[in-house]
């Protein structure tokens, strides 16, 4: 640990460590690009050591091997594996078939406009006369949103189709070598025996992997590519065609001089604002009330553990439910005009709460009230930290003459540091993040019209502001997209960064 800076003032430390943390901030941004351009390196000369492979054996390969490069399994079949041969072929089959009649209309009406901006589709949906019924009719159009969704798993699909393939024709040579060596090659027996012995997590792995990849990757790529369209409520599918539109959306999102920018960074200020205030006012009280509890003589420790434990036994929504309608400003318990507890507030202090119409007091009780719920779960932990403390420190430094406080900031708070550093790093990303709390107990209001804009209030946060851009009366989906990957790269970036520079990582020989 750093001792040289406590020979500085507090308030010149507080300033050394502030401009550390941006410093560090600094140097994590440049290692992580350092670190994606070596990625990408790496990727690339993988990429390019395969193509040459690729080539090398399809001019070393005898005529079998040749023809495998065009129908798949043919090589397999003639040596005797049967079962794989057939696979291979049936797959390569399947593919050709799905991009005759499926996937590659949609591949062409994806890529038509993609890279000069236009509609996603090239017929809407309009209207004629049905003479024989009277009426008018609808003459169904394409939908773009199915033409993004189904052109982005048909470039999975033919993602997944090319590394078959190079498995394949990379065995196909394989084989031919074993033949030339007299070298036995696997049977079907050995290949079954192999997926459940050997290789049995890769088996066990295949259902999952797919779950992943149709419901989380496939939706999440989607959702990325919506936030360069002008896709929102007036573009509503099937009936209307959406356009590419580039990075229009995060431009005006990012502009200051627009309605629209001028929201996202007030709700952008108070989403950090909030995060860092709701992580650690928990973090610390619920540790000082760990403190209190855990300290000697204190009696009736397992009394006062039960009645925060209850606390956390109740479901958050229902605890959150409540305490809206307790503040609730007509009627409320301690609303304006609600109970005896407001009456008694207003008389003596001559003061009205105003949750629910001023912005800055919602905020404040926002927190507050996400203290009562947090504290307890900060208070558990911090408990069962606090007996993991060797004693034998705590003796020494009394020996040594350090006070209570100081025994504190020397031993207590590094430790617990220590240990629940990537504790924080998970709560301050879960608070970013944290719909129940600001939907639950304000619905994101109250708001100023002449400062929020597109369904945005006063205390909504970026992933309130996104629910209701989804959601809402007035959908945005485009809007909605950009939010998404901004509060992804705002999470990641700082995840990475903070827990790459915290002591859970860089000051673990401190507390071996």
């Amino acid at each position: 640990m750093n001792f040289e800076i406590y020979k500085y003032s507090l308030p010149k430390r507080i300033f050394i460590r502030i401009k550390s943390f941006f410093k560090n901030i600094g140097i994590g941004f440049i290692n992580f690009f350092i670190n994606l351009g070596k990625l990408i390196k790496s990727l690339f000369s993988k990429i390019n050591k395969g193509i040459k492979n690729f080539i090398y054996n399809f001019k070393n390969g005898n005529m079998l091997t040749k023809t495998s490069y065009f129908v798949m399994g043919l090589s397999h079949l003639f040596r005797g594996q049967i079962v794989r041969g057939l696979i291979y072929l049936i797959l390569q089959i399947s593919f050709i078939t799905y991009i005759i009649l499926f996937g590659g209309n949609y591949l062409s009406m994806f890529f038509e406009n993609f890279f000069i901006g236009g509609h996603i589709g090239r017929n809407e949906t309009s209207d004629f006369w049905n003479d024989e019924l009277g009426v008018f009719d609808k003459v169904a159009g394409d939908n773009s949103f199915h033409i993004v969704l189904y052109g982005i798993l048909s470039l999975f699909i033919i993602i997944f189709f090319i590394m078959v393939y190079l498995s394949s024709v990379k065995e196909s040579y394989k084989l031919e070598q074993n033949e030339i060596i007299k070298k036995e090659n696997n049977g079907i027996k050995k290949d079954i025996n192999n997926l459940l012995d050997n290789k049995f997590h890769n088996t066990l792995l295949i259902v999952p992997m797919l779950g992943l990849f149709l419901f989380t990757v496939v939706p999440l790529v989607t959702m990325i590519l919506i936030a360069f369209t002008n896709y929102d409520a007036s573009h509503e599918v099937p009936e209307h065609l959406f356009s590419w539109v580039g990075f229009a959306n995060f431009k005006e999102m990012f502009s200051a001089n627009s309605s629209l920018g001028a929201t996202f960074w007030r709700v952008l200020g108070w989403t950090l604002i909030w995060a860092v205030f709701a992580t650690f006012t928990s973090y610390f009280f619920g540790m000082i009330l760990a403190l209190l509890i855990n300290k000697k003589g204190i009696k009736l420790k397992k009394l006062y553990r039960t009645l925060f434990v209850a606390t956390i036994a109740v479901p958050q929504f229902v605890s959150l439910l409540i305490m809206s309608k307790m503040l609730d400003t007509g009627g409320g318990t301690f609303g304006s005009g609600g109970g005896v507890i407001t009456q008694v507030i207003e008389r003596v202090f001559n003061y009205h709460l105003k949750f629910g119409l001023d912005i800055n007091t919602t905020r404040i009780c926002i927190i507050l009230v996400n203290m009562w719920i947090g504290v307890p779960y900060s208070m558990l932990m911090c408990s069962g930290i606090l007996m993991n403390i060797p004693e034998d420190l705590y003796e020494s430094a009394r020996i040594d003459g350090a006070s209570g406080i100081r025994r504190f900031f020397k031993i207590t708070l590094p430790y617990m540091i220590f240990v629940t550093g990537p504790y924080l790093i998970t709560q301050f990303i879960g608070n970013i993040n944290n719909f129940n709390v600001i939907y639950l107990l304000s619905g994101g209001g109250p708001g100023d019209p002449l400062k929020y804009t597109n369904g945005a209030k006063g205390t909504d946060l970026l992933i309130t502001w996104l629910y209701k851009l989804s959601l809402g009366t007035d959908r945005n989906y485009k809007l909605a997209s950009v939010i998404g990957i901004l509060v992804f790269i705002i999470s990641a970036v700082f995840s990475l960064i903070v827990y790459n520079k915290s002591s859970a990582v860089k000051g673990e020989e401190n507390f071996q």
